[in-house]
């Protein structure tokens, strides 16, 4: 209850939103249990419960990203106000199509379908701005804790890209267009699957294309980096290393995060799914593994014999 009142105080209209999707979330877990539509292979209330659960993280995680920014009052009302709406407005689209049996992304099989999906593309282009306004206040925020700061600065801006790559799923694909050129009327516009329609074998609970790109892969990985940062640099503070240890380790970390999105990211375009990577995508993981570690090593070990090696010669 501390932690939920030390949210509540630095915004309480972002913790009332992710306790309303935690509620949310219960109706959805129960619409799994009791309706057994499927929508484009799928359970119709799979995508809610995961909108619901990301909502609720994004919301939590923004409040407390507040609780630096004491010194921006205006824009922490702007931008928590402003999230609340559009999160909720966003959910609330997703369940409405759920509960009507249809998709809540592309569909534009009807004027309303039509219009609920601009809507949301709209409102996500609004989020993403004022995610803007939060990016540079921590970049103007002195942070005590020097690792903690660049852990929320680089976390907001590869959230940031990761959101954006929304925008990639959007467009009309090929055959989509094709077909409208063969006078086909159009019904969905844009897929989260890279060289096949959506609705395809997915991984479980994701449900991202086993068998093609899915660019629902470093989507997700790059919305999240705003809170897998910090955990991240958590697990370095265990470790009881250095001030400048953990400055250094941090930027190693956000350096091979983003480089695992880019990683994800040109395996979705390129129609790989991400579970059956081709020789190409496995030795480019392998350096990034090995290059990864390789920067933990030197920004721990190397940098501390580096300095026993100055002392000595001094």
């Amino acid at each position: 209850m501390t932690t939920l009142r030390r949210l509540w105080n630095s915004d309480a209209t972002l913790t009332a939103t992710g306790l309303l999707m935690l509620a949310a979330l219960a109706c959805f877990v129960a619409g799994l249990w009791l309706d057994p539509r499927v929508i484009t292979g799928a359970p119709a209330w799979l995508k809610p419960v995961k909108f619901a659960v990301s909502i609720a993280i994004y919301a939590f995680t923004l409040a407390w990203i507040f609780t630096y920014l004491r010194d921006w009052p205006r824009m922490r009302r702007i931008v928590g106000r402003t999230t609340a709406v559009v999160m909720i407005l966003e959910l609330a689209i997703i369940a409405v199509q759920a509960w009507r049996g249809t998709t809540s992304h592309f569909h534009v099989g009807t004027l309303l379908d039509g219009v609920l999906f601009t809507v949301m593309g709209t409102a996500i282009l609004v989020q993403t701005l004022v995610s803007i306004a939060v990016a540079v206040a921590l970049w103007r925020q002195p942070f005590a804790d020097r690792a903690l700061g660049w852990a929320l600065r680089l976390g907001m801006i590869i959230t940031i890209v990761g959101a954006s790559t929304g925008g990639l799923m959007t467009p009309p694909t090929s055959a989509q267009i094709a077909a409208a050129r063969a006078g086909q009327r159009m019904t969905i516009s844009g897929a989260h699957t890279v060289g096949a329609v959506d609705g395809g074998p997915g991984l479980p609970g994701a449900g991202w294309s086993r068998e093609h790109g899915d660019l629902r892969a470093p989507h997700f990985l790059g919305l999240h980096a705003l809170q897998a940062l910090p955990l991240i640099l958590f697990l370095i503070v265990r470790r009881r290393r250095t001030d400048a240890q953990r400055v250094r380790l941090t930027w190693v970390a956000a350096s091979s995060y983003f480089a695992l999105f880019a990683i994800l990211l040109g395996q979705a375009l390129g129609g790989e799914s991400i579970v059956a990577p081709s020789t190409s995508t496995v030795a480019v993981l392998a350096a990034w593994a090995v290059g990864t570690a390789g920067a933990a090593w030197f920004a721990v070990a190397g940098a501390t014999a580096s300095r026993r090696a100055a002392v000595v010669l001094g």
